[in-house]
């Protein structure tokens, strides 16, 4: 014999059930996502939180009756996994998107100093910006770039190939290269 819950699973609407039994059977959302809504399915169906646990791969029921708990005050929003631990996320969706659009623009030689960016000039550029990020960091520039899908290598910017600009004692020269075929494919 189990023992009482002390929060048990509310009744599920219609729709919450609908929208869980559509989680539990998806090949494209996240594991941790398909787990929670088997398990919470599992639990209406009136299954002990122990059961349920068994039933999605853990070892105890204390998950299940988090999970539960979540559920009842949350709804459906509380499959979605939270922050997992570590240090707070100090830089949320908001200065994600500053990144992302410093990294769009084409730098300016006068204002940013370089022609092309690199993780560090982008990230003087951030710490410098009136409405910049004081305290960034290049490993953050690069996560954030790794999560919106942008490799490093792959789209760095470069300088228009077979014409660059020379700096002479008098003048400043533009020197065209004559085989004007890209380097890099």
């Amino acid at each position: 014999m189990s023992r009482r819950q002390k929060d048990p699973l509310r009744p599920l609407r219609d729709e919450e059930r609908n929208e869980l039994d559509c989680l539990s059977r998806s090949r494209s959302v996240p594991a941790a996502q398909v787990l929670r809504a088997r398990s919470l399915l599992a639990v209406a169906a009136g299954r002990s939180y122990t059961e349920a646990a068994i039933l999605v791969g853990r070892r105890t029921g204390d998950t299940i009756r988090d999970w539960v708990s979540g559920f009842n005050r949350q709804g459906v929003a509380a499959v979605v996994p939270r922050h997992g631990g570590g240090p707070p996320v100090r830089y949320g969706d908001q200065q994600q998107r500053r990144i992302l659009a410093a990294v769009e623009r084409p730098p300016d030689r006068e204002q940013d100093g370089t022609a092309t960016w690199s993780l560090s000039t982008l990230r003087n550029t951030l710490r410098q910006a009136p409405d910049g990020l004081p305290t960034i960091s290049t490993y953050t520039i690069w996560t954030t770039l790794h999560r919106a899908g942008l490799s490093w290598q792959k789209s760095r910017t470069w300088c228009e190939t077979g014409r660059v600009v020379r700096q002479r004692k008098h003048a400043t020269v533009t020197v065209e290269d004559v085989d004007r075929e890209p380097k890099k494919s």
